[in-house]
């Protein structure tokens, strides 16, 4: 599931495999941009914003692309067979004589002037990964509506950027709360360690092809994908529930022992338990 650390890892393979080359050949295979080419150009340098991608050519252009939850880019070598999905799911294509880069599922891709990058990121809160990190100014953003419920306030990319459901899970967990607590009521020295956990966190697992946050080999995460097995620390079965207004899929695992505090509809566990198996991490 791409979160912060997916990201970073995705912006430093185009990065390394094609800032400072001349594109050989582009395909964006949506209809806006059907037309486009970008031949002939340089690439400048790949960065991440939170959970955004900003690619960057020569004479100001900007590629602006979003994982979401099934996007990938894939780099290749010359002549190398692509593998990423069926032909159909390629949105975008980035050639350069020994390297090609292929979006896959991206539902995400814009084209925009470099100097308009801020109308695409410029909402953004802090980011965990980037050189704008700012945890004073973070959790002042996650405070600032306190009846909001954690988990909700942390996903929320423009208090603070980077974090997805696995994440949200994992820190509600190491914080001893449930995402459904009130952000207002987390205990205040509680809170003041949330940022600089969050951020801990996705700078361990940056490097990492898995993600871990429990320091165990054989256990790589706490709560994110075990419904219902038993917690790691206390045995009880942990829990997975939606969380948000229904408008997207928000899968929450708790464990309702070590997380005391308010808890979702009863019910709501076991129909969210077959839909949201645990699933690898994309590449």
């Amino acid at each position: 599931m791409p979160e912060g650390d997916t990201v970073w890892q995705a912006a430093r393979r185009l990065h390394e495999a094609l800032a400072g080359k001349v594109l050989t050949r582009s395909d964006f295979r949506v209809p806006k941009y059907a037309t486009v080419d970008l031949a002939g150009r340089t690439v400048l340098n790949t960065i991440p914003r939170g959970k955004h991608l900003l690619t960057r050519f020569e004479d100001g252009l900007t590629l602006h692309t979003h994982l979401r939850m099934e996007g990938a880019w894939k780099v290749f070598g010359a002549g190398e067979r692509w593998r990423g999905g069926p032909a159909h799911q390629i949105r975008a294509v980035l050639s350069t004589a020994d390297r090609a880069a292929v979006g896959y599922r991206l539902q995400v891709l814009e084209l925009l002037r470099t100097a308009d990058e801020e109308r695409v990121v410029g909402h953004l809160g802090p980011d965990l990964l980037g050189p704008d990190w700012d945890p004073e100014r973070a959790l002042a953003n996650l405070l600032a509506d306190p009846a909001r419920p954690l988990g909700e306030a942390l996903l929320d990319q423009r208090n603070l950027a980077g974090i997805g459901n696995v994440y949200k899970s994992e820190l509600c967990f190491l914080l001893g709360v449930t995402p459904w607590l009130p952000v207002g009521a987390l205990p205040a020295d509680r809170a003041e360690k949330l940022p600089g956990l969050a951020k801990r966190l996705l700078e361990a697992n940056r490097e990492r092809p898995v993600r871990q946050t429990t320091g165990v080999h054989r256990h790589d995460l706490f709560v994110y994908g075990r419904a219902p097995r038993p917690c790691l620390r206390c045995h009880t079965s942990v829990r997975v529930a939606d969380q948000g207004d229904g408008s997207q899929e928000r899968p929450t695992y708790w464990c309702p022992t070590c997380q005391p505090g308010p808890a979702p509809a009863p019910g709501s566990p076991q129909r969210w338990r077959e839909k949201y198996p645990r699933r690898p991490r994309t590449p």
